[in-house]
């Protein structure tokens, strides 16, 4: 599924537990996670929070924000089995 936020166009790459929905994120997106080459998704107390991840090879990637790190993000700071959804930049 190709998603188109502001600038940028988007492919959903996961929807855990149906989580995906285009009007809630329309209405957090940013143009600030332009920059990301991943977002990531994840409802907490029934509202939506979005970080933005980077593939290895990016000059700004850190630990924290680190695509690879991505399930390690899920565990430590989302709400235990959460629903949540990843998209990567096209």
């Amino acid at each position: 599924m190709e998603i188109k936020l502001l600038n940028q166009k988007y492919e959903l790459i996961k929807n855990y537990k149906d989580a995906f929905n285009i009007e809630e994120l329309k209405a957090r997106y940013e143009d600030y996670f332009e920059k990301y080459d991943y977002i990531l998704g994840d409802y907490a107390y029934a509202k939506l929070r979005l970080k933005g991840f980077y593939n290895d090879n990016n000059k700004d990637v850190t630990n924290i924000n680190n695509y690879k790190q991505i399930d390690r993000y899920i565990t430590d700071f989302c709400a235990f089995d959460c629903k949540y959804f990843i998209i990567k930049k096209k």
